[in-house]
């Protein structure tokens, strides 16, 4: 999943700036998988919104302590949630495996059978029951009733996580204090630019100032030698 771009971005900007724009970026990522990632059956999305989560933990881990305690909180939640959808990812990822690996030894035990039936007119029971796999075809089927299962229990536990999460505030926090944060700056900056202009204003007027000290110093003498000039 290609990640959102995050503009604005600025190297010479603060520390706290930046990492406000890039976390309310990953969180709105994060949020935006919701509800479809509820739907246990959509994995897919379910994958995307680990990537999302994991981008974000890695920003919280490097500026969290930025946003105080909702940075600190937020970056432990996005932990909790990319470590269960990882879980499930890994069952969504073996299942399909189990399953592609226990067709090939079917298919190499139907061989395997057919072949010891040889010229027979059909195929004798028994022979299938001596299959060479046929001991371990149970302990596949065990071990994927024991994945979904277990897929089935991490998924609840992910939903009860989210759903706690919106409860509890949890990413509203966290977006209310990165947005404070680039209220702050913004609020910094209308400062510095009042100062500058009332410090060109300043300038300004010293600058008129001392033209027009220039001026009068240069009519006084144009003065002074006009009334010598008139009594001579």
């Amino acid at each position: 999943m290609k990640a959102r771009r995050v503009k604005k971005l600025d190297p010479r900007a603060a520390l706290a700036e930046n990492a406000a724009r890039i976390v309310r970026v990953r969180l709105e990522e994060l949020r935006s998988f919701a509800p479809d990632a509820l739907d246990p059956e959509s994995s897919a999305v379910q994958h995307d919104m680990r990537i999302a989560a994991k981008r974000l933990r890695y920003v919280l881990e490097a500026t969290g302590f930025c946003f105080g305690r909702a940075g600190t909180t937020a970056r432990r939640r996005t932990k909790d949630l990319q470590d269960l959808l990882g879980e499930v990812h890994d069952a969504d990822v073996m299942l399909p495996r189990l399953s592609e690996h226990r067709a090939m030894l079917r298919a190499g035990d139907a061989a395997a059978v057919r072949d010891r039936a040889g010229q027979a007119g059909d195929l004798d029971p028994e022979l299938a029951a001596r299959a060479p796999h046929r001991t371990t075809y149970r302990g596949f089927e065990v071990l994927e009733v024991y994945l979904i299962a277990r897929r089935l229990l991490l998924f609840e536990r992910f939903i009860a996580l989210w759903e706690e999460s919106e409860e509890k505030g949890v990413w509203q926090a966290l977006d209310r204090a990165a947005e404070r944060e680039l209220e702050r700056v913004a609020q910094l900056r209308r400062i510095a630019e009042r100062a500058e202009r009332a410090r060109a204003a300043l300038l300004d007027a010293e600058r008129m100032r001392h033209e027009a000290e220039e001026r009068t110093s240069s009519a006084a003498a144009e003065l002074a030698a006009a009334e010598r000039a008139g009594t001579s």
